[in-house]
């Protein structure tokens, strides 16, 4: 019953309340990242979701497009600007994401929506990450982020889904809280990003 009809309506009622008492903090970002971005604040890319099924995920855009001679893009942590830096340290480039939750594709607490080419390399194990919507932050989140491998986020994602009840889901609230105000564990070391899984790692 919590995940059917309880975390769906919480999950709604949070993400409203939270874009309404955010929103002059979201408004003045949009207009700091639109200038160091050249009017481009928001980031949008397709990312599966519950049973696979993509949708259209929006975060604040920490990043430039600044591209080499060849045309490629730069590495991630010479697009990071330096009010990128900040959103992403203090983790709000996620906030963005509140839209998904509103619009059900995406849940305040569960797995982190990944890239579509992953769904090819996941073992049976690993694709039950996917029985439930993903969320803005999860069990992973807070028992490592980026600081742990591919193969102990799985294990993360894969025991909360086996296990997902409201009293883990508010223990996740409040340990992602106070995360974010230490800022631990959202970059692995020298990346901007995490490595990219390979099946392996």
């Amino acid at each position: 019953m919590y995940n059917k009809i309880i975390k769906p309506l919480l999950d709604f009622l949070v993400a409203l309340l939270g874009l309404v008492i955010l929103s002059p903090l979201l408004i003045l970002i949009t207009l700091l990242l639109a200038i160091a971005n050249r009017g481009k604040p928001f980031f949008f890319q397709n990312r599966p979701g519950k049973l696979g099924e993509n949708f259209r995920i929006v975060k604040f855009k920490t990043m430039t497009d600044a591209r080499d001679k060849e045309g490629n893009l730069l590495p991630d942590a010479s697009r990071l600007t330096a009010i990128g830096k900040f959103v992403r340290k203090t983790s709000i480039d996620e906030i963005p994401q509140l839209f998904n939750v509103l619009n059900g594709d995406m849940s305040i607490i569960g797995p982190r929506p990944l890239l579509p080419e992953y769904l090819e390399i996941y073992t049976e194990s690993q694709s039950k990450r996917h029985n439930v919507r993903p969320g803005i932050t999860g069990w992973a989140q807070v028992n490592g982020r980026n600081a742990i491998s591919w193969t102990q986020k799985f294990s993360y994602d894969i025991w909360y889904v086996e296990n997902i009840c409201f009293s883990l889901d508010l223990k996740i609230l409040f340990r992602t809280i106070r995360k974010v105000l230490i800022s631990e564990g959202i970059n692995t070391e020298n990346m901007a990003t995490t490595e990219p899984f390979n099946g392996k790692n």
